[in-house]
């Protein structure tokens, strides 16, 4: 089993009811176990077009999964919340983006590990801080001391729940 450190967005439609639906479904996926999850930030949007707020989250958890098959489950549940991919850095219903996994270093051409821009975006260290303060970056550094004037990012009262593993569900 190796570490990994998911970041959740989405803002289009019912985000929080997506977001708990992710985890939800998260928590389903054979060899995936989800160990804690952060609360639910309201985050302003970074690039692409002009879009709605964000809501985002960080999950961690372990997985027994190589990382391609990680980004298939994670793909696979994007796309059950109706994902579509027309503009790059676009509004979604669901983003759902492997962080790290562990120290393992990824560099294909559909995955990076751990992501690149990581390290530079609060919306992903504020709440990854939150849910594990002693957090490191491979090759980047303390995630508490990589945190910008994190200006753009805003703790709601928006809470998601780890729900028991169902017997039989994921496996």
């Amino acid at each position: 089993m190796r570490s990994v450190v998911l970041a959740l967005g989405s803002n289009l439609g019912d985000s929080a009811e997506t977001l708990q639906g992710a985890v939800d479904d998260l928590g389903a996926a054979a060899g995936l176990e989800l160990l804690g999850v952060s609360s639910v930030y309201e985050t302003d949007p970074v690039g692409g077009p002009e879009q709605p707020r964000y809501l985002n989250a960080v999950v961690l958890g372990r997985t027994s999964l190589e990382p391609s098959a990680l980004l298939e489950v994670t793909q696979g549940i994007e796309r059950a919340w109706h994902r579509v991919r027309d503009v790059r850095w676009g509004p979604r219903t669901l983003d759902i983006d492997i962080v790290a996994m562990g120290d393992l270093g990824v560099d294909a051409p559909d995955l990076q590990v751990p992501h690149p821009r990581a390290h530079e975006r609060d919306f992903v260290l504020v709440p990854w801080a939150e849910v594990e303060p002693d957090a490191v970056i491979p090759g980047r550094g303390a995630v508490r001391e990589l945190v910008g004037d994190a200006a753009g990012v805003r703790r709601t009262t928006i809470e998601l729940r780890l729900r028991d593993r169902v017997e039989g569900a994921g496996s």
